[in-house]
């Protein structure tokens, strides 16, 4: 059966996306920690993060590091979090979440309600800073 990530990857299902390549595709969680909290997936299918090939990881590992560089430059912050939880989607995917204090990557946290305007500014200014650096 098709993810809901995989709907989101071939356009089927809109989202406020950050940046992709080939392999991997970052957009916006649509109940985010913080402004600026971001999903980073794998366009192939994998239900397991640790299942992944370690070549692919690599390359995972990489494209998330470049998604947070742009995610600090657009939401100044302490640290940019990453969290792998996978349960919720069974498409691996990894969380980036601004953070300022440790408690602002705790899932049990409130999550955010804001516009679409909001979320279109967020993706714009992420995908701004990951360009002027790639």
């Amino acid at each position: 059966m098709t993810s809901i990530f995989t709907k989101i990857i071939n356009g089927e299902i809109p989202s406020y996306k950050v940046a992709e390549n080939d392999k991997f595709y970052a957009f916006l969680d649509i109940a985010p920690l913080q402004k600026g909290h971001t999903l980073v997936v794998p366009k192939k299918e994998e239900d397991y993060f640790f299942d992944i090939q370690d070549e692919d990881l690599q390359e995972y590992i990489c494209f998330a590091k470049k998604i947070a560089k742009a995610i600090k430059l657009a939401f100044p912050c302490e640290k940019v979090g990453m969290a792998v939880i996978g349960l919720e989607v069974r498409h691996a995917h990894i969380h980036l979440v601004p953070m300022h204090k440790e408690g602002d990557l705790n899932f049990a946290n409130e999550k955010l309600s804001l516009s679409q305007a909001e979320f279109e500014n967020i993706a714009k200014s992420i995908a701004d800073k990951y360009n002027s650096e790639n």
